[in-house]
C-alpha cells in the first residue's frame, strides 16, 4: 500500500472514529449502515471504501455493508442515496464526479448534490495530472484547449470520466 493511501486511510479512520464516538452517544446506528459506492467493484474507490468500512464496523460494533451501484458516471448510486431516508444509515462513498463535476457534464441530473446530499468527511485526496506527448504542440493547458478548439475531433485522450468534456 502506498504511503499516500496509508496516510489517507489513517486520517479517515481517525475522523470516522471521532464521528463514531459522537454517534454512540446518540444511540446510533440502530441497524446496518449501507455504504453506496456508485462504481464497479475492484477499483481504487472500492478498495478504500471497503478498508474504511471494515475499521468503522469494528469501532461502532454495527455492520456496514458496501453496495456497488455503478452507472451513469456515478449518478445512479448518488441518486439512490439522495432519495434515501435521511437518517444516517445510507451513506455515499464517492470521488468528486457525482457530487461536483457531473452537473456540468450531464444535461439533467436526477438529484441536486447541494440540496440532496450532506458531506460527512473527507476520505482522502488524490492528485490529478494532465500530461501530453512531447509531439503535441502545447506547453500549457490554455495552449492545449486552443489546439483542441482549432482541431475538433482530432485529439485523443484518456480519462476516467464517463462523459466527454465540452471544449
Amino acid at each position: 500500500m502506498s504511503p499516500m493511501i496509508r496516510s489517507t486511510l489513517t486520517a479517515l479512520g481517525a475522523a470516522l472514529l471521532l464521528i463514531a464516538g459522537a454517534a454512540a452517544a446518540q444511540d446510533f446506528p440502530t441497524r446496518t449502515i449501507t455504504v453506496i459506492l456508485p462504481f464497479a467493484a475492484g477499483g481504487t474507490t472500492d478498495m478504500v471504501a471497503r478498508s474504511v468500512t471494515g475499521k468503522v464496523t469494528q469501532s461502532l460494533g454495527q455492520s456496514m455493508v458496501v453496495e456497488n451501484r455503478p452507472g451513469a458516471g456515478g449518478n445512479i448510486g448518488a441518486d439512490l442515496v439522495a432519495k434515501a431516508k435521511p437518517d444516517g444509515h445510507t451513506l455515499l462513498f464517492v470521488p468528486p464526479g457525482p457530487v461536483s463535476i457531473n452537473q456540468w457534464l450531464y444535461k439533467s441530473m436526477p438529484y441536486d448534490p447541494e440540496r440532496d446530499l450532506m458531506p460527512v468527511t473527507l476520505a482522502g485526496t488524490v492528485p490529478n495530472l494532465l500530461v501530453v506527448h512531447p509531439s503535441v504542440p502545447a506547453a500549457t493547458l490554455a495552449e492545449l484547449i486552443a489546439l483542441a478548439a482549432r482541431q475538433p475531433g482530432q485529439l485523443n485522450f484518456a480519462s476516467a470520466a464517463a462523459a466527454r468534456p465540452r471544449i
